[in-house]
């Protein structure tokens, strides 16, 4: 039986060593979960919310235990690592509080003689894939609306933080949910390639790398089943004239930075119109400089580091590149102390006469770098901001509305968003296009891919 490591990004620290599943272990959870589920999607479903809401509370009830112990995992900065269980709980209250209205019969037009609706029924077996980047969150957005609809859960996190999934299993366990509803698994890409191809499995949500959705996608190509796939970003944000700058910069700085830039729609390009350039880009450096970049267990640090030292290389080779071809980095790296090469702490970088050749531009950076351009009017901008292979979010800054929505509806994203952005609201659809993914979470649409439509016709002799 093979093992996997935990390695810190803070020290190099070896947090927990675990075995990965055997094959029969693992058929065993799979033959579990398919046997549970007939007997769950059974129960009421206000009595399934009411083991759900016990099993939030029994996440929350941790949550200083579990921020320490993310900060660990994957590095962010403890002032900010509570902030995810928080949204955890809001995210699955407010997915409990739509179940009923998401899960209720559709009723067509009465007809005399006849009782027609529709029922969402349970799939059966979910297989959730979880990232490490914001571990809880993106978990959370499958497994509330799949065990809400009747389904049962395996969960398979990201080796980095594997521990979330633990202390996610502890919490289902103390909460009361039957054995076999809800379970995890630590296993190998091939292992998960295996699992995807089971019978058992009626649909998988994977939340990770463009890569890691083509491996699943390919896994279950043989199979008629459901994929949630939410992918990569590049997402782009557009700073019109008439907006107040002061608030953009604020905020965009955020949305660049925050995770250390490790966020599927963090802001990862900036189009200012040429009237605001200068002043906004004089504004976002000088807040970039104020970071503190450390260790991120000392509650002063706001840029702890990225979450292994080859991704850092990665962004540092986009930013070498960049400047190679004739951009400026307005970032003095040796105000950081902590900046170094071959570790994962990585100093802030904003870059300007940057353009669409350069790979920062275009390809995912998923770190602490920003490029900003110059444009001329809201056409170019949108041309801009559509140049690329991924579709999550874009933002637009701008104090006209019917000027935004008229942006909005020529952005090729699955949500735009204006002043404002790097944010999930659980009332709205989380949907990506192109590289970007396919399916949605979050709302009650996100309750649609974890159901399957069934039509009852009854006639009265």
């Amino acid at each position: 039986m093979s093992k996997f490591e935990t390695v810190s990004p803070i020290d190099g620290k070896i947090l927990f060593t675990r075995e990965h599943n055997s094959k029969q272990e693992i058929e065993q959870i799979l033959e579990q979960a398919t046997q549970a589920q007939s007997s769950w999607k059974q129960m009421e479903l206000a009595e399934r919310i009411v083991v759900l809401e016990k099993f939030v509370a029994a996440v929350i009830e941790k949550k200083d235990i579990l921020a320490t112990e993310l900060t660990e995992q994957m590095g962010r900065p403890i002032r900010y690592s509570a902030g995810e269980i928080e949204g955890f709980e809001q995210r699955a209250t407010m997915m409990l509080d739509m179940a009923e209205e998401a899960l209720a019969d559709i009723i067509p037009t009465k007809q005399e003689g006849l009782t027609r609706f529709i029922r969402r029924e349970a799939l059966g077996v979910v297989l959730v894939l979880s990232p490490w980047n914001y571990p809880y969150l993106t978990a959370v957005n499958a497994i509330i609306p799949a065990l809400a609809a009747g389904n049962t859960v395996i969960l398979k996190h990201s080796e980095q933080t594997a521990l979330v999934a633990e202390r996610l299993l502890e919490a289902a366990e103390k909460a009361g949910l039957p054995a076999g509803i809800f379970q995890i698994i630590h296993c190998t890409h091939e292992q998960i390639g295996v699992v995807v191809e089971d019978s058992h499995i009626a649909f998988v949500a994977f939340t990770g790398s463009v890569a890691g959705g083509q491996a699943v996608q390919k896994a279950a190509s043989n199979r008629f089943i459901g994929l949630g796939l939410e992918l990569g970003g590049k997402d782009p944000a557009y700073v019109r004239a008439d907006a107040d700058v002061a608030f953009a910069v604020e905020n965009l700085v955020d949305g660049a930075f925050f995770n250390s830039g490790q966020s599927c729609c963090g802001v990862e390009r900036i189009y200012v119109h040429e009237s605001l350039y200068q002043s906004f880009v004089d504004g976002f450096a000088k807040i970039v400089r104020g970071y503190v970049l450390g260790d991120p267990r000392d509650v002063e640090t706001t840029l702890g580091p990225m979450v292994r030292t080859r991704n850092a290389d990665h962004v540092r080779a986009q930013i070498q590149e960049a400047i190679d071809a004739g951009a400026e980095a307005l970032i003095d790296p040796s105000l950081f102390e902590q900046n170094k090469d071959d570790s994962p702490y990585l100093a802030p970088q904003v870059l300007i006469n940057v353009n669409h050749s350069m790979s920062v531009m275009q390809e995912e950076s998923f770190g602490p770098v920003i490029g900003i351009m110059s444009v001329s009017s809201d056409e170019e901008a949108v041309r801009l901001m559509n140049d690329s292979d991924f579709g999550l979010t874009a933002s637009v800054w701008t104090q006209n509305q019917a000027e935004a929505l008229d942006i909005a509806e020529q952005l090729e994203t699955g949500t735009v968003f204006m002043n404002r952005c790097d944010y999930l609201d659980p009332s709205l659809a989380w949907v990506g296009v192109k590289n970007s993914g396919r399916g949605c979470t979050l709302s009650k649409v996100g309750y649609e891919q974890m159901t399957r439509p069934k039509s009852f016709h009854f006639r009265k002799i």
